[in-house]
């Protein structure tokens, strides 16, 4: 497996608690690096040789502003391309966006804005435009992701609007959308649609070291094991939860390993993410941490 991007959870904290969230980001989460784990993380990517792009995503990064501005410029500073993930609940105003984003002048190459109905409607987008004007005039690169809302089966056909995304069923939004989601048979599901399971490119690290190939599957943990060897070692076809994937989706996982299902499901993530909640006794270090599941210590959610 050949990395060239490596997308850093520097939280699963968030001040959001948004419906469609993979990662089940809200304020009650727990998880966030320290600054010797993210230099740790960058000599590791370093160390791999493909590694162009890294990103700082979250939950929110932002709310840990001094630890994601030094994580920012050391990566910058090694050689790396940066980008960024935020809600911008900082942009209240443009000169307050002003004031957030010079810092991060001439070390981020990408900043992506989440903003949609689910991040707080009429507030979030005028913080986003602050944001999108503070970019523009600090020449920092913007984009915005935004994800629409769940179409039923009564819901008109036809293309979502440019520059939205479907909702994935997947965390959060396995359990908080699905009502207002069209369903399709099970046995539809037979290919992971949205991953390259095979050499992903990219792949999302949490704050406990997991690798994410998809956002509760790990293919192994940096701080227990080096990120070469990692890449190194990945055998897609015979990882337990990948390799059903690969040979016939969703669908393949919930046959090999004979689990209770429903008839219909949402797309295809829902289908996968109801299995991997099943199989997680049977492989914990894999279908990992409880907190892409949902768990909390605190009880919450």
């Amino acid at each position: 497996m050949e990395l060239t991007g490596l997308h850093i959870l520097l939280t699963y904290v968030c001040n959001y608690e948004c419906d469609h969230c993979f990662v089940w980001g809200s304020p009650w989460q727990s998880g966030t690096l320290t600054l010797e784990k993210i230099r740790h993380i960058l000599s590791q990517a370093e160390d791999v040789g493909t590694i162009k792009w890294i990103y700082f995503e979250g939950g929110e990064p932002f709310l840990y502003y001094p630890l994601l501005l030094e994580g920012v410029r050391e990566s910058a500073e090694r050689g790396f391309q940066v980008g960024l993930v935020t809600n911008v609940y900082w942009a209240n105003e443009l000169e307050d966006a002003l004031i957030w984003l010079r810092p991060f002048t001439g070390w981020v190459q990408d900043l992506s804005v989440s903003s949609d109905l689910y991040h707080g409607s009429e507030e979030m987008s005028r913080q986003a435009e602050n944001a999108r004007e503070a970019a523009d005039q600090l020449g920092i690169p913007i984009g915005v992701i935004s994800i629409a809302q769940p179409m039923g089966s009564d819901a008109g056909v036809g293309q979502l609007p440019i520059g939205e995304s479907g909702v994935m069923y997947r965390g959060r939004a396995a359990k908080k959308l699905i009502q207002q989601a069209a369903q399709h048979p099970w046995t539809d599901f037979v290919e992971c649609p949205y991953e390259d399971l095979r050499d992903p490119g990219r792949v999302h690290l949490d704050p406990l070291g997991n690798l994410h190939i998809c956002q509760g599957i790990s293919i192994g943990n940096l701080f227990h094991k080096p990120l070469r060897e990692i890449c190194e070692d990945y055998e897609p076809e015979s990882h337990p939860i990948v390799g059903p994937l690969l040979e016939g989706g969703p669908v393949e996982i919930v046959r090999r390993y004979g689990l209770t299902h429903h008839e219909v499901y949402a797309d295809a993530c829902h289908l996968c993410y109801e299995a991997r909640v099943e199989l997680r006794d049977q492989f914990p270090e894999i279908l990992t941490p409880d907190q892409v599941y949902g768990i909390f210590d605190e009880g919450q959610d």
